[in-house]
């Protein structure tokens, strides 16, 4: 590769790199895909008909299945996807048939602080640009889907509001009594816009709404796009699509997507963003991209059906969950694979020096500012006291049976005594360990990682889950916050005790599963609290309901579905060469 990470940015190793990439035609042929099963988007990216391939493949053996998630974050990020890459070009160098399965970027980190995703220095996914910029339209086809739901309630509500019974029979209209004071759903947009999470709808006159409170949510965030990442087929998405809880009745009664017979509009939106998307690494191993929700808001996984056809089209399968072991990997564990039925083979914990310093007692990192100079010089000791971090993930990965393997994703400035710190604290935790320089040097770099997590592919596991769906909606809570968190227990708002305990009581709500809505920050509900914290209880403060996807959303914190944008954000860096078109400044 010509470029140094060191010495240039990630776009512009990108665009480098994009100068020799394969075709989508090429992938397509590597990967054994049949002409009709690959669905050009242009030259280099392609959506892939799973159907096609599942129905075809069905004899074939799984491959091995690895995820990768991370010990608790800095606000930078800790390179989990650029890891993802990495493990990817690394079992690529090794001679390995081998798919990585990623989450779409949002627009809202990406023109935020985050970025992009794609991965980092020379662990990327290509092209870069189309892959931060709306790629195939599959949030867009999201957002259309799920405000759809919310243009039906709200006219309903207008026409229930002006109409008298006889009026809406007329219309061929069945009065819903929809309550506006318990509406379930908010509009979303794919942008951190905090100044739209509360607001104001219908003001005017009777022809311009119901005025009402509503507010908008992040687009990842979207029930409909939870529903894209565990959906396995059309028919799954379309009954799930219409199990979507929009608002409540004046009894209490759910009001549903089928009620408002919005369901099967939604889910045409939904048709063609069912197909994963196809793209590479830069070392031109495939990628799949589907799905993109985050972790702390919503499942944080890719689909499972580009897991399913990544399974049958490789011999190692490299998925992602997002944020940290806490909140990615346990919805991985407990959700996706409960979902899909798949059972994976190793786990990879990505672990930084800066991350551990940050949970040893070096100043934390903000977003838009230099880095402190505390991390720019060697102390072995905030790397051991941080490690306490590092340990409790390992332990969490355990105890689901699955063989974990550290990475330490490694800064061209983390020091030798450092890494050995980190090396033997981890193998003492029952953990294999690697170092990686897969940001510095692709594939090449990440050779040691790519023989450890084959070496824990290769070992029995003992594969289970934290709890079985019978069991209390209150005492899941109480498991994941206890075992999982480091937790002593559960609090909980009047309003919310009394809705668990309703959900409970409901045959059907009481058997979804549980999907944590937490701070990716911490280990704890306050993104400020760093290490392992003892002696603190979990605040639920609230409990949403999503049917459709098959799950309730506890949230707990101060954690906002709106993201907000920074006084320093991406898109300030963001522009067009206007000669040649291309876009610069990505990361």
């Amino acid at each position: 590769m010509p470029l140094d990470p060191t010495k240039r940015a990630d776009w512009e190793i990108a665009e480098a790199a994009e100068a020799h990439m394969k075709t989508v035609y090429q992938l397509g042929e590597e990967l054994g895909l049949e002409k009709h099963e690959l669905l050009p988007h242009g030259h280099y990216v392609a959506k892939v008909d799973f159907k096609s391939i599942l129905n075809r493949m069905s004899s074939k053996t799984d491959a091995k299945y690895i995820d990768v998630t991370a010990i608790t974050p800095t606000p930078l990020g800790e390179g989990k996807s650029t890891t993802t890459m990495g493990l990817t070009q690394g079992l690529g160098k090794r001679g390995k048939k081998v798919i990585a399965a990623i989450r779409q970027p949002s627009g809202g980190p990406t023109m935020n602080i985050k970025g992009s995703a794609a991965g980092g220095g020379l662990s990327q996914c290509i092209p870069l640009t189309p892959f931060s910029l709306g790629l195939t339209g599959d949030i867009n086809a999201i957002m259309n889907a799920h405000n759809l739901a919310l243009v039906a309630l709200t006219s309903r509500m207008q026409h229930e509001f002006n109409y008298n019974d006889e009026q809406l029979a007329k219309r061929k209209l069945k009065r819903l009594n929809i309550d506006p004071r318990n509406v379930e759903m908010k509009w979303i947009m794919d942008f951190c816009a905090q100044s739209l999470r509360d607001i104001i709808i219908g003001i005017g006159g009777k022809d311009d709404g119901f005025m009402m409170r509503s507010g908008f949510a992040i687009a990842v965030s979207s029930e409909v796009m939870a529903i894209l990442s565990v959906a396995t087929d059309l028919k799954d998405m379309r009954e799930r699509m219409g199990r979507i809880v929009v608002a409540y009745d004046k009894s209490g009664k759910p009001v549903t997507t089928e009620d408002l017979e919005v369901a099967g509009a939604m889910t045409a939106w939904m048709v063609e963003a069912l197909n994963p998307n196809l793209m590479q690494t830069i070392e031109g191993q495939p990628v799949f991209v589907h799905a993109g929700p985050f972790a702390n808001i919503a499942i944080g996984q890719s689909s499972i059906i580009a897991d399913r056809i990544g399974l049958k089209l490789s011999d190692y399968h490299v998925t992602e969950s997002g944020f940290a072991a806490d909140i990615g990997f346990e919805k991985f564990w407990n959700l996706k694979c409960r979902f899909s039925g798949l059972k994976p083979n190793a786990a990879v914990l990505v672990a930084t020096i800066r991350a551990l310093k940050c949970h040893g007692g070096a100043p934390i990192p903000v977003p838009g500012r230099p880095i402190p100079e505390e991390y720019k010089g060697e102390n072995v000791g905030w790397v051991e006291k941080g490690c306490e971090n590092l340990v409790h993930h390992i332990k969490t990965i355990k105890k689901a049976g699955i063989n974990p393997v550290v990475c330490i994703n490694a800064f061209y400035t983390d020091t030798e005594n450092e890494i050995k710190m980190v090396r033997r604290i981890a193998e003492l935790a029952g953990a294999r360990v690697a170092l990686s320089k897969h940001w510095q040097y692709g594939g090449e770099g990440a050779l040691e990682l790519a023989d450890a997590v084959v070496d824990a592919c290769n070992e029995p596991n003992n594969f289970k889950f934290l709890y079985e769906l019978s069991t209390p909606i209150r005492k899941r809570i109480e498991l994941i916050a206890t075992e999982v968190y480091g937790a002593d227990g559960v609090d909980y708002s009047v309003e919310t005790l009394a809705k668990a305990k309703k959900m409970e009581e409901d045959p059907e709500t009481s058997k979804l599963g549980i999907c944590m809505v937490k701070t990716h920050l911490s280990l704890t509900d306050n993104p400020n609290i760093k290490g392992v914290p003892k002696g603190w209880k979990l605040h639920v403060r609230d409990i949403l309901t999503f049917k459709g996807a098959g799950f309730v959303v506890p949230v707990a914190g101060a954690v906002k579905l709106m993201p907000g944008t920074a006084s320093d954000p991406a898109y300030r860096r963001v522009d067009v060469d206007v000669n040649t078109g291309k876009v610069k400044g990505l990361f």
